[in-house]
């Protein structure tokens, strides 16, 4: 038997096609092709069930407990658990056990019942009702029954199941529209068209009876790209063969609108949809805080391996003297003797990790996870960054990023969209030389009683007013427009005649904005029936013209076509797009004087583009369609094949002329990046339009300024000269003046100071890419990146969405390895915001893939500006606050107990009693950090808003650097030791309490205990800048629950327990006067030192943020950040507020002045201050005071 043929069936039924093949065959309605075509072996796919769910009742628990063990935390307390229940150790398995076992279970709950309602969701999603056609008639079975082959009915405003190729719908023209707002969130109805020959397939019977086979390319998570074709038989005829593409492909999620009811072929089912691919999350992003955080458990647990290295030797050198190492109360028995030493010091190694292993704090994951968790609600509940013109909000898709925000070096932005707000009016057109202005449009909206064409300058000739005509026409006809009828809510635009009253519906509001455009000049696009598009002349005569082939627009060619067919039988190709792909390819018409009118325009902010068209004779129509038809059915490189077909054909065009659109400037968006700069971050703007027009906007936006030097490295002056010598030349003009643009600097915003910006497009950035002839890229690579780091903003132009990915890149990869963030509105910036540490979507007119796909998003560029000063330095200072605190309170808690082996023989006896150790991270100081880090303001928002330059204090991870962290530990050892030695040196003189009893070790314990957690938590209330009556209820609360436990704890012989060793102890200390002396004492003490850094280094060596926090007192009323709680401040709390920037002779004040609900500083015109910001009372009352938004 011929080998090969099993292996093929057993590939096709076990493997399945798609693991040996690039496509698949699809049977329509499992119907067998007619005799003679290729063998019918039906193939194996899944079934339409989705399947969200992580987790199944079986596998829950062995898989929740392996995905948490894989956290190094969680199974280092694992290892330490199993270590105590096999060896005697010194405390309880219970004190590893019960705060592992609670931070699994509170995980293990939320998991699970998350995935409880993901198991929910799609138990609804897979028992829905779907209509199928089999035997001619239509059948009812639930979605889950669903198989690839089989042919589905789906009704007005119902979800199609699965994904489908379209076969016919009720509409003549086999159309049908859908919305997709589930998928992209894009609301605009598109229109999908049905399969030539099969759209004429009306009724159940007709469809039945279709023989065809579908072949497309295995299932890939790309929502706007598919390839296949479909064989259609009829008779004994050879197939026809008909190319499949994402305009004959419905997706699982979109919605049927409009339309009565349509019929498709199910060809992705179940997990290998679309939609189901896209659910897999990207990859995964970790913040700079969170790898401090690893590397700082890394060296707490050298310390730990250390500490109990320490304890073992110095046992054995103990325990050397044999009345030491056998006292008469504790022989050892004849076993004991015999053990191997060695086996003996690694069990006595085990047992003092298990004592000292509390130092690393299980719990601050937990504690971390909900802080990010909760947090992240504050930039969603945030009414600042509401826009009610889209009634959109910010987003938050993340929120392990959230500190991250704090910490940006490099802002890589889109133009279109993004600084711009992607609104487009048409403003002027220029043919032939001629130039053209519809003076009366104004944001669509026709304004009445005004002539449609202002000439400014000589009319043109008779040869001319035909080109005029013929440009007019282009613009009519090359484009993708849809026109929707009256009933669209934004109300019907009519017609310049008062006539026909349509609405103009694109992806792209360029093509609106140019449709609308020359419908002022006097010709009206109507509609597209038939295959036929209908426009409105000068003269109110319609035109026809039969739409033959649609030449795609795409970012690379930059440039779309259409071949129409006039009534007289004439065959034109329209061409439109970027001028750098329309020139090159034009062989007549004025060249020069429109691109001198597109070079003027562009200097002025306006997009351009040019229009050109060829006239094609019948043979080279056939020609053509050859061409495409081959490069359209192609299942392998389609796209390649239509991309030279399309090279091919757009070639050897007449000019006709070029067109001007204004896109404006989003509101505050200059204001946004001045900040951004006087904030230490560097801008870039990587933009696919032309260097004169991105340069315009740059100017407009103030990302470049009037004493900006700008520095080209572009295509035209590399073809002058070398790239090597561009470089140098540039090098050597930056680097004279090297180090005057520091992060110190305002980033080139002092007059004084030469500020450099460079400009580069998309062609010279492939050079410094490419790798040179002898194989190296790093030196110009290098080079490149010198001479950007000492401009103070970068243009980048002309680029292609990987392009921008490639410069994110370089720059995130360089030797400083700067925190990046890429923001942008389209789907040409996801490959950037994927590549940058933070990814940013503004939820535009573009769709939604930057939002989906971003890690935040957010409705307008203006909204960054809060979003990185405000939130994110927020989210930085209290979440690297409580890093260091936890490892600063667990060096407090531990070392007191390193000490006392140096007190009781090396005999791992504990110093504090099993629930002390058990709930000291859990209970006792846990929750007072949570809410500080979720709460803190050590400046108001107002501030922060108002001074960007306290954004550079937190620059570079500057909290949770080395020298901060080593002073976190000195602090927490130095606070160890006074607990110890100040309680050990209280009890060597005071041994005996007033009725004669002697303080034993538990008494002892329990007084370092006591002290310890009172200076831990005193130390966070000295640290709180702002105060609510949360924070009081808290701090106080968790001191009192510590006295309350220990009273109950010691105060009542529990039955549970066997042993009773803290009865009474607590009580007892608390009955004793120098107990009480030393607890506030020792408390005192060990604050001091912090205290008294804090007062020097604010009078010596302030920072900015300090400078303001000493100026004067803050209006925190106005500036509160979390709504509920503005308003329940404690009374008898004053707080401060900046004035530093003004400070001078006059007293210390800041007007805060309220316009229209935007609070601006300035300096008081008088002494005295306006609104008693700075007055003496508790509560401050600001006129007009700002509602406070979640931080």
């Amino acid at each position: 038997m011929d080998c090969s043929l099993v292996r093929t069936l057993v590939h096709r039924y076990c493997a399945g096609e798609e693991n040996w093949v690039d496509s698949r065959t699809i049977y329509v309605g499992h119907r067998e092709p007619p005799p003679g075509a290729e063998a019918y072996i039906p193939q194996r796919y899944p079934d339409n069930r989705i399947v969200s769910s992580k987790y199944t009742f079986w596998n829950f628990i062995p898989k929740n407990l392996f995905e948490q063990f894989r956290r190094i935390a969680n199974f280092y307390f694992l290892i330490i658990f199993l270590v105590q229940l096999i060896i005697d150790t010194p405390t309880s398995p219970v004190t590893s056990g019960l705060p592992l076992f609670f931070v699994i279970t509170v995980t293990a709950i939320k998991q699970g019942y998350e995935d409880w309602l993901r198991h929910k969701a799609d138990n609804a999603m897979n028992q829905c009702p779907v209509h199928f056609i089999q035997h001619g008639k239509l059948v009812r079975k639930q979605s889950r029954k669903l198989r690839v082959g089989d042919i589905v009915m789906v009704k007005e405003d119902e979800t199609f199941p699965c994904d489908l190729i379209f076969l016919s719908s009720n509409r003549g023209d086999g159309t049908c529209h859908v919305t997709t707002a589930s998928l992209d969130g894009e609301s605009s109805h598109k229109t999908h068209y049905a399969v030539q020959d099969t759209k004429g397939f009306h009724t159940e019977e007709d469809i039945d009876g279709l023989h065809a086979t579908i072949e497309c390319e295995q299932p890939q998570p790309d929502l706007y790209k598919f390839v296949g074709r479909i064989n259609v038989y009829s008779d004994l005829n050879d197939p026809v063969v008909r190319p499949l593409g994402s305009e004959n492909l419905l997706l699982r999620g979109a919605t049927l609108k409009n339309t009565e009811k349509i019929f498709g072929v199910a060809i992705y089912t179940g997990m290998e949809t679309k939609m189901a691919l896209n659910y897999q999350s990207k990859s995964q992003k970790r913040s700079a805080v969170e790898k401090s955080m690893n590397v700082f458990l890394i060296v707490y647990l050298c310390i730990l391996i250390s500490k109990a290295l320490i304890n073992t030797v110095l046992k054995y050198v103990w325990q050397s003297e044999p009345f030491r190492d056998e006292p008469w109360y504790n022989q050892k028995t004849e076993s004991e003797r015999q053990r191997n030493l060695f086996l003996k010091a690694f069990t006595d190694f085990l047992a003092f990790m298990v004592l000292f292993n509390y130092i690393i704090p299980v719990s601050m994951y937990v504690t971390v996870e909900m802080q990010k968790f909760l947090g992240s609600y504050f930039i969603t509940w945030d009414e600042d960054m509401f826009d009610e013109e889209t009634g959109e909000g910010p987003l938050v898709n993340t929120s392990d990023l959230n500190e991250e925000l704090g910490q940006v070096e490099y802002i890589f932005t889109d133009k279109t969209g993004t600084l711009t707000e992607n609104n487009m009016e048409f403003k002027e057109c220029c043919i032939e030389g001629h130039v053209y202005v519809p003076h009366v449009i104004c944001n669509g909206q026709v304004l009445p009683d005004a002539s449609g064409i202002d000439m400014i300058d000589s009319s043109p000739s008779v040869s001319g007013r035909e080109r005029e005509e013929l440009f007019f026409r282009a613009l009519c006809l090359c484009h993708t427009v849809q026109v929707k009828d009256d009933d669209n809510p934004d109300g019907p635009r009519k017609s310049p005649d008062g006539g026909k009253s349509c609405v103009y519906i694109s992806s792209s509001p360029d093509e609106v904005a140019l449709v609308e455009g020359v419908q002022r000049l006097g010709f009206t696009y109507l509609r597209l029936k038939d295959n036929y598009m209908e426009i409105l002349n000068r003269d109110n005569g319609v035109e026809r013209f039969e739409l033959l082939e649609i030449l795609s627009f795409d970012s690379v060619r930059r440039r779309m076509s259409v071949i129409v067919k006039s009534a007289e039988g004439d065959i034109y190709l329209f061409c439109k797009g970027a001028d750098s792909s329309i020139f090159p390819r034009v062989i007549e018409g004025k060249v020069d004087q429109i691109r001198a009118r597109v070079e003027r325009n562009a200097v002025e902010g306006l997009r351009t583009l040019c229009v050109a068209y060829k006239r094609l004779i019948p043979e080279e129509y056939e020609g053509i369609c050859q061409l495409l038809q081959a490069a359209k059915v192609a299942l392998q490189d389609r796209e390649k094949k239509l991309a030279e077909a399309y090279e091919q054909i757009e070639k050897d065009l007449i000019l006709l002329g070029a067109t001007a659109v204004e896109d404006r400037l989003q509101e505050k968006a200059a204001d946004t990046i001045e900040a951004l700069q006087k904030a230490g971050i560097k801008v870039w703007v990587l933009t696919g339009d032309k260097m004169e027009t991105a340069a315009a906007t740059c100017y407009a936006c103030k990302l470049f300024r009037r004493n900006t030097q700008l520095l080209e490295l572009t295509t035209k002056r590399i073809e002058e000269q070398s790239l090597h010598d561009v470089l140098f030349e540039l090098s050597k003009t930056v680097l004279r003046h090297s180090g005057s643009l520091t992060r110190d600097t305002f980033s080139g915003l002092s007059a004084d100071m030469q500020d450099y910006g460079l400009i580069i497009d998309g062609a010279a950035l492939s050079l410094i890419m490419k790798p040179r002839e002898d194989g190296s890229s790093g030196n110009y690579r290098e080079l490149f990146l010198e001479i950007c780091r000492s401009c103070s903003a970068v243009l980048c132009c002309r680029m292609a969405p990987l392009q921008k990915a490639q410069i994110v890149k370089l720059i995130k990869f360089s030797k400083e390895h700067p925190i990046t963030l890429a923001i942008g509105d389209g789907a040409n910036d996801v490959s950037m915001i994927l590549e940058a540490h933070v990814g940013i979507g503004v939820i535009g007119k573009e769709g939604r893939q930057a939002a989906r796909n971003s890690d935040y998003a957010i409705p307008k560029f203006k909204h960054l500006k809060k979003m990185l000063l405000v939130h994110g330095h927020f989210y930085y200072i209290r979440i690297s606050e409580l890093v260091q605190y936890f490892f600063y309170k667990n060096v407090c808690f531990i070392f007191p107990q390193f000490l006392y082996q140096f007190f009781c023989g090396f005999s791992q006896q504990t110093l504090y009693d099993t629930a002390y150790l058990t709930l000291y991270n859990i209970s006792f100081t846990s929750l007072p950090i949570l809410l500080y880090s979720l709460m803190e303001q050590h400046v108001s928002i107002d501030v922060l808003k108002r001074d960007p330059a306290l954004y550079r204090d937190i620059a570079k991870n500057a909290l949770l650097r080395w020298r901060v962290f080593i002073y976190w530990t000195l602090l927490g050892l130095f606070d160890a030791l006074v607990f110890f030695f100040g309680a050990y040196f209280m009890f060597e003189n005071t041994t005996v309490t007033s009725n004669g009893q002697i303080f034993g070790n538990w008494t002892f314990g329990t007084l370092v205990f006591t002290v310890m957690v009172f200076t831990v938590t005193l130390k966070l209330a000295l640290d709180t800048h702002y105060w609510t009556w949360i924070n009081h209820f808290v701090i106080w609360g968790s001191l009192l629950f510590y006295v309350v436990f220990s009273l109950l704890w010691g105060g009542v012989i529990w039955p549970f327990l066997n042993y009773q060793r803290m009865y009474y102890v607590f009580i007892q200390m608390l009955s004793s006067g120098p107990a009480w002396l030393a607890i506030v004492l020792l408390v005192t003490v060990s604050l001091l030192p912090d205290v008294l850094k804090k007062v020097l280094c604010r009078q010596l060596w302030p920072t900015a943020t300090e400078r303001v926090q000493n100026g004067c007192a803050q209006p925190w009323d106005q500036d509160s950040e979390f709504t509920p709680l503005a308003s329940l401040q404690s009374p008898g709390y004053q707080s401060t507020c900046p004035s530093a920037a003004w400070s001078g002779s006059r007293p210390q004040q800041v007007t805060l002045a309220v316009w229209k609900g935007k609070v601006s500083a300035e300096p008081p015109p008088a002494p005295g201050c306006s609104h008693r910001c700075c007055s003496s009372s508790p509560r401050h009352g600001c006129p007009g005071s700002l509602v406070g938004m979640l931080v």
